[in-house]
């Protein structure tokens, strides 16, 4: 539930107008309450099931053979056809009866008949505790070896092995690179306990970061990946920490009178923009994400300004702010100044989060009643639509930007859901009985 006007808005109450969010503190204290208690559905950990429908507009047919006949082969080869399924970018061609070994002479007339382009395969050793993968990756029409490489590690990286032999083949073929071995995080509500977690791209190997009686919302990964930003309120009120991962030193950056929401990381990492009711409405702010010092104050309007997000050059900020009558996005300097209104297309826009080349924004957009998530070229202005609601929120693209994940609620609770960025593929990632809310999805591996 990206925050928005507690900040005060997020996803778990986009319904309220935004006019309603303009009262005073103790107006902003029953919503909060509202908010929170509707936010209360028990979850439970269980196995990811993982949905899909729709396919890319082009498809590469693509054979993943087994690296080997034991479960850590069949494991690697089921994981890489896994991520390039879900990518909506390949069609995936029967290995039924292949028996491949890094060595093996690869009959490419044979597998071209098959109707495969591309020949993934492999081997898998152990030697005492480690593994050794070696991978190959061959092109069937111009019968050439288009990747080759070995990999070492223990029985718990073989997962974390297969993602990057997917992202290889990804890159490979589509000249773009691959996602599979990123992560992600989101927010997940057990019970009475909130959760932080991070996990695989896939949804798969789930890590705690922080647990809390007290809600956490809008993680925001740092761009090297070493860190999360997001709001506690463990201490009784909304609070940005900034939490190291590899440690889990954590500080409290901004813990100032009133709220502290929404942190956005500047591109490299030095500053959070962040929005702070201590001056009265939600307004924007930027700090030193190290320790909260050197705030200044961004947008000075006697109306709501909040969700900010850096641009990739780090010169300005996207935000969402009422000033026209209704929600919808703008752009400012970082250095303050005229603002410049993006979005136009519906009176009700929300949740801007750029992709990493600046080209795209997604919104949260309402559309007939339903809250859907859009996609805006920048340079044209046009609108695409991705996902049809009815409550879609909190999206975040992949660090290629060709998926976004977000929240959306099926049978009456979140789950995490994907689309490709043209909105052709989709997907969902949900556990059987799980409540997971506000996912992003963290930059590339160092």
């Amino acid at each position: 539930m990206q925050s928005f006007g507690l900040t005060l808005f997020s996803n778990s109450m986009p319904k309220l107008a935004f006019a309603k969010l303009k009262g005073s503190q103790a107006v902003f204290k029953k919503l909060l309450a509202m908010c929170f208690l509707a936010c209360m559905v028990s979850a439970a950990h269980a196995q990811l099931r993982v949905d899909i429908s729709g396919a890319g507009a082009q498809q590469y047919p693509v054979a993943i053979a087994d690296f080997s006949d034991d479960p850590a082969g069949r494991m690697i080869a089921e994981v890489i056809r896994a991520d390039l399924t879900r990518s909506g970018q390949f069609r995936l061609i029967n290995t039924t009866g292949a028996a491949l070994t890094v060595d093996s002479p690869i009959a490419y007339d044979e597998w071209r008949n098959r109707g495969a382009d591309f020949l993934a395969y492999g081997t898998v050793s152990l030697t005492g505790d480690r593994y050794e993968i070696k991978y190959r990756l061959a092109d069937t029409i111009n019968k050439t070896a288009l990747d080759g490489v070995v990999f070492t590690g223990s029985d718990r990286e073989l997962r974390r092995i297969a993602h990057q032999i997917a992202d290889r083949i990804y890159e490979k073929i589509t000249g773009v690179r691959g996602v599979f071995a990123t992560r992600i995080a989101y927010v997940l509500k057990q019970g009475n306990t909130f959760e932080l977690q991070i996990s695989d791209a896939d949804g798969q190997n789930p890590q705690v970061a922080l647990r809390s009686r007290e809600p956490i919302i809008s993680p925001a990964w740092s761009p090297d990946g070493s860190k999360l930003a997001y709001v506690s309120f463990e201490s009784g009120k909304p609070v940005v920490y900034v939490h190291e991962l590899s440690t889990s030193k954590r500080v409290p950056v901004a813990n100032f009178k009133g709220n502290n929401s929404a942190p956005s990381w500047s591109p490299d990492g030095q500053t959070l923009a962040v929005v702070l009711t201590r001056d009265g409405l939600s307004q924007i702010y930027t700090l030193n994400a190290s320790d909260g010092s050197n705030l200044k104050r961004i947008t000075k309007s006697p109306i709501i300004d909040t969700e900010p997000v850096f641009s990739p050059d780090g010169q300005s900020l996207f935000f969402t702010s009422d000033r026209s009558g209704n929600p919808q996005i703008y752009q400012v300097g970082v250095n303050g100044g005229e603002t410049k209104r993006i979005s136009f297309n519906g009176p009700y826009n929300i949740t801007p989060r750029l992709s990493q080349d600046g080209k795209n924004l997604l919104v949260v957009t309402k559309r007939d009643g339903s809250f859907r998530i859009a996609s805006i070229d920048l340079a044209t202005g046009i609108e695409t639509l991705l996902t049809d609601g009815p409550d879609d929120q909190s999206p975040s693209f992949a660090p290629n930007g060709k998926q976004v994940i977000y929240a959306s609620r099926q049978g009456g609770r979140q789950v995490l859901s994907g689309v490709s960025s043209d909105g052709r593929m989709r997907q969902t990632l949900s556990t059987f009985n799980g409540e997971i809310r506000e996912p992003t999805w963290g930059p590339f591996s160092q």
